[in-house]
């Protein structure tokens, strides 16, 4: 089986698996609502099993989350929804009014979910600014452009672009809503539970090799990566209190937690993945299979978060406290 052939069995496989989770009736409480922990604990544990179908499954939990914050529709029975929110320089949507509506024209960049959804929340620039839209992929003008993605880390999630011609699609608030609202920060932490939760699953191997013999070199590589996620899972525990008792964040401290959290959980997979890999050495690399694919997986992943640029990011929000 070539390296092609293989993927679209990933993305086949992933496709399958997020509609049979949402059929079976998963639904994370909402954010802020007393049960934010309950909420990303949902996405760490899908996290540790497999991290293409969480990604799949965050991007819906967080459009369900996006829609009821904006007064948006409900989803229907069967929906599988995908948020499309990135900007890259080289990929723009435009948005422009027509009798009737909005249509989106333009190459939308990764589109986790490009054949996966159903429907996708959509960004996209405005004569008013950017906006959000709701748009169903079963609509005209609509083409995933499947094929880019050249590793075999998160292939499954089926991450490609997407053309828009005159696509119609419905608004869901107002100019930069979906950019403004206190949630934006919120669903930002329920990346990084997936994160967490994909770290978990990446040090599953270094645990069962020092539950099966004692090595003092493993054993305290092991300590290392238990503070490491002990830590995380505990930043997670406080930042989901503190959303609970704010979901608005009257104090204004939302984006700081969420570069915070997102920043220890970037580093604390980066972290583990070292460290199980320096001290595993090649064996599970090269014949468990599933080992190597979550870790794969997670190596491209964290990269969603932009390392010093995220880090600064936070600086600016501290510097604006002081």
């Amino acid at each position: 089986m070539d390296d092609r052939a293989r993927w679209d069995d990933d993305v086949a496989r992933t496709s399958s698996a997020f509609t049979a989770l949402l059929d079976a009736g998963w639904s994370p409480p909402l954010p802020g609502g007393g049960a934010t922990a309950r909420r990303w604990a949902a996405l760490a544990e899908l996290g540790a099993r497999d991290l293409p179908l969480a990604r799949l499954a965050e991007g819906h939990a967080d459009a369900v989350a996006v829609l009821a914050e904006l007064d948006g529709p409900p989803p229907a029975a069967g929906e599988r929804l995908g948020v499309w929110a990135a900007e890259p320089p080289t990929g723009r949507v435009a948005a422009r009014r027509v009798d009737g509506g909005w249509v989106l024209s333009g190459t939308k960049q990764w589109c986790s979910g490009a054949r996966a959804c159903t429907s996708a929340l959509v960004t996209a620039h405005a004569d008013d600014g950017r906006r959000l839209f709701l748009l169903d992929l079963d609509a005209p003008g609509v083409a995933p452009r499947p094929g880019g993605w050249v590793t075999a880390g998160m292939a499954g999630s089926d991450t490609a672009d997407v053309e828009l011609v005159d696509a119609p699609a419905r608004p869901v608030g107002g100019p930069r809503a979906y950019l403004d609202r206190p949630g934006f920060w919120h669903g930002g932490i329920g990346v990084a539970a997936v994160w967490a939760g994909g770290a978990h699953g990446v040090a599953t191997a270094l645990a069962d090799a020092v539950a099966a013999a004692t090595d003092p070199h493993r054993d305290a590589a092991w300590g290392a990566v238990d503070v490491g996620l002990h830590a995380l899972d505990a930043a997670l525990a406080v930042a989901a209190a503190e959303v609970d008792a704010d979901p608005g964040d009257r104090a204004g401290t939302a984006a700081a937690r969420a570069h915070r959290v997102r920043g220890l959980a970037a580093r604390t997979g980066l972290e583990v993945l070292a460290t199980v890999g320096r001290v595993l050495g090649a064996g599970p690399a090269a014949h468990d299979g599933a080992h190597a694919a979550r870790s794969a997986d997670l190596e491209v992943y964290l990269r969603q978060h932009h390392g010093e640029r995220d880090l600064a990011a936070l600086a600016e929000h501290l510097r604006a406290t002081r």
